[in-house]
């Protein structure tokens, strides 16, 4: 599997969300990064990675729009996005039931997209317990709005009872560990 990963760097975290908020919704950008996505998958590329939090939601945005217009087969592309920090309210960041529900059914509106191949846990999330995480990746693997899920960024011992709970309820596993 080949990837892109665009990545934005600036000295100031506040400039450079902001930055990147006004620059993914300039007509501009999206001729850029339209050009870059088109390279990328006439060069083989096909995994393509979100998160709910790059550019406040734009990026999803920005990336549903590139994808519409070069209108790919999307049986051929491997599309990601995360879930972690949806937003300032307490209900739109984590890892609850709720969360993963309601990031996952906005994320996809964003991207334009029935399902994603892919769904990352973004952080671990200390407030939520683990079963409860993984019975609702389960949930919307099971109305068919994700293939696979897995995590990015947590601890050995987390990733063990993830599985270990999955495995004992018989329920979908981890695929992926970032």
């Amino acid at each position: 599997m080949r990837y892109l990963t665009v990545y934005y760097a600036l000295s100031s975290p506040t400039t450079t969300a902001q930055l990147c908020t006004k620059s993914l919704k300039s007509s501009r950008f999206l001729k850029v990064f339209y050009e870059c996505t088109k390279a990328a998958l006439d060069a083989g590329c096909n995994f393509l990675d979100n998160a709910e939090v790059y550019a406040d939601g734009a990026a999803e945005v920005s990336m549903g729009k590139v994808l519409k217009r070069l209108n790919v087969d999307r049986s051929e592309l491997v599309i990601s996005t995360k879930l972690f920090w949806g937003g300032k309210g307490v209900n739109q960041r984590g890892l609850s039931r709720k969360h993963i529900i309601e990031g996952l059914n906005k994320s996809l509106k964003r991207l334009d997209l029935e399902y994603v191949d892919l769904l990352f846990c973004h952080r671990p999330d200390n407030d939520t317990p683990i079963e409860e995480i993984v019975r609702a990746m389960n949930h919307v693997i099971d109305q068919g709005k994700v293939f696979y899920w897995g995590t990015s960024e947590w601890a050995a011992d987390q990733l063990v009872e993830a599985n270990g709970v999955a495995d004992r309820l018989g329920l979908i596993g981890m695929y992926i560990y970032n």
